[in-house]
């Protein structure tokens, strides 16, 4: 069943491409390139376990396109992993790092195994034998392919995968940029954890911000006052519901897999995530009422609902219960293109995932960067800022003749810090690439959906690259 699902999930991503196709000038052959899979790398190694078994692993790295160098793409570790579903994530790669102007060429790695159930020795293992498998056939490198963390894998492995590279190829310079998601210390990026569910409340708040689309969904304009829905409290999931409490939303609901919580005056998620902490579990949170099975949630009266868990939780059977006025995508697929056609019936804005979750490589963009100019964000002019604010300040005090307050004195001298100029980046990609996709959407009113648009843009942006490289005189 499960090979079933996951291959309708690559299928489900071809399908929006030639939905999308028709609408760009490009010619098929050139749309096929776009489409095909250039490298696909399948791998069995051998890794011993504690207890001196000898275990075969089955792990996988696609490469999607090449059209700009290096590529880059997460490596995920789960029993689901298989060829479909990594070629079907690369290839989203690819069309999302086009329309957030990030250049690089889409890729995706996994691993098939269940990280819970492996000793973190035993992880180690296995993480670094598929580094090294990686290095041997020129499948990582910061100008070739650069990995990044994705479901079941953080800092600590991509930490590993740095060591493994840096050993076997020593005297690389740049090696740190082999893999993005490192902890600080071995050249991460600050502002990296919270990136894909800022990108998301970015690119949401972008949309609720125009007059045109929100008076054609019946909403007033901005975020403020929203009822949002969040489902999934893992990393993603929970950043989204923090930067829309923040910004004066109300999270009315929460759902995990053991099921779903409802107040209408709003949650907190860093108390509903300690309560989980402590009970393991989000249900019975104190205020709260219970929703026994969590896809009901889903289908709760809202304004905003964000799925930010697995892929195809809203599909063909569920679809036309969904009561939400703006769906964000924060999860990778988590509408099936059956889902999409209801939503586009029922008036329902669908804002992406190839691009509204694309906070994250856009921030493994700026890590990246960083690590090949071997200087962090704001070392250079933090102080400078500080100083030139502080004279500027002093003089008009001067000329004035009045003093201003102390708050306001703080934010007026600060200088950017590494945090700031990674937020202050990502809004800057998320604005653009809405405004662009939202331009495109207008431009043509045959587009049927905002998805469609997405990948209109991504399409003619490889397009160009393709045919500018001379591939296709």
């Amino acid at each position: 069943m499960s090979n079933q699902h996951e291959y309708s999930f690559f299928h489900s991503v071809e399908k929006s491409f030639d939905k999308a196709s028709k609408f760009t000038k490009w010619e098929k052959g050139l749309l096929e390139q776009i489409k095909a899979c250039n490298s696909v790398y399948s791998m069995r190694f051998p890794v011993k376990m504690d207890d001196g078994t000898i275990e075969v692993i089955e792990a996988y790295r696609v490469q999607h396109s090449q059209h700009k160098s290096p590529c880059k793409g997460g490596i995920r570790f789960s029993e689901a992993v298989n060829q479909d579903e990594v070629m079907a994530l690369a290839s989203l790669m690819t069309y999302k790092c086009a329309i957030v102007n990030v250049p690089f060429g889409g890729a995706k790695g996994g691993i098939k195994i269940n990280p819970r159930q492996r000793s973190v020795y035993e992880l180690e293992k296995i993480t670094r034998r598929y580094t090294s498998e990686l290095v041997k056939k020129n499948f990582i490198g910061p100008g070739i392919d650069v990995p990044a963390p994705d479901y079941g894998t953080g800092e600590r492995e991509m930490a590993w995968i740095v060591d493994t590279y840096s050993s076997l190829k020593p005297g690389e310079i740049d090696a740190a940029g082999c893999v993005t998601g490192k902890p600080i210390s071995q050249g991460g990026v600050r502002g990296r954890k919270e990136a894909t569910g800022l990108g998301v409340f970015f690119g949401i708040r972008e949309v609720c911000n125009m007059p045109d689309v929100m008076k054609r969904l019946g909403l007033s304009v901005g975020v403020e006052g929203k009822s949002v829905v969040v489902q999934g409290l893992g990393n993603v999931g929970y950043h989204c519901a923090k930067f829309f409490r923040e910004h004066g939303s109300k999270v009315v609901a929460i759902a995990e897999f053991e099921g779903a919580i409802f107040n209408e005056d709003g949650l907190n998620e860093e108390e509903v995530f300690q309560h989980r902490k402590a009970t393991g579990s989000i249900l019975n949170f104190p205020g709260a009422t219970n929703l026994a099975n969590s896809g009901l949630a889903l289908e709760l009266d809202c304004d905003i609902l964000i799925p930010a868990a697995l892929e195809n939780v809203i599909n063909g059977s569920n679809a036309n219960n969904v009561k939400a006025k703006i769906i964000g995508e924060a999860a990778n697929g988590p509408l099936t293109p059956e889902a999409d056609d209801v939503m586009a019936q029922k008036g329902i804005l669908v804002v992406p995932d190839m691009y509204l979750n694309a906070g994250g490589v856009t921030v493994s963009y700026f890590e990246w960067l960083k690590n090949l100019s071997h200087v962090r964000y704001g070392r250079l002019e933090k102080r400078f800022t500080e100083n030139m604010n502080t004279n500027i300040l002093e003089q008009i005090e001067n000329l004035t003749g009045k003093t201003v307050a102390d708050n306001e004195r703080r934010i007026i001298m600060h200088g950017a810090e590494e945090v700031d100029l990674v937020h202050s980046g990502l809004e800057e990609t998320m604005i653009g690439a809405t405004r662009e996709i939202m331009e495109i959407w207008n431009n043509n009113p045959e587009i049927p959906d905002m998805r469609t648009a997405a990948y209109v843009c991504a399409i003619n942006k490889v397009g160009t690259t393709y045919a500018e490289l001379g591939i296709f005189p």
